[in-house]
């Protein structure tokens, strides 16, 4: 199943970055503005920024970051 709110979660992806939909299944609702699937966090820093102090999320994990771990 696709979920629609990751646009950029695939192969090359951080092997830290996680989000929600990894844990639960549930159907995509087009009525929720932003939706629940869109919550990321680092298994490097158990929150919302990496341990470069960015923002984590399938954009702004990419290869440029330092801290960035291909799959």
């Amino acid at each position: 199943m696709e979920l629609p709110g990751l646009i950029n979660i695939g192969m090359e992806r951080c092997q830290n970055l996680n989000w929600k939909g990894q844990f639960i299944e549930a159907e995509w609702d087009p009525t929720v503005q932003h939706g629940n699937d869109r919550l990321f966090w680092c298994q490097h820093t158990y929150n919302c920024l990496g341990p470069d102090g960015k923002v984590v999320d399938d954009e702004e994990c990419n290869p440029a970051r330092e801290c960035y771990k291909p799959l």
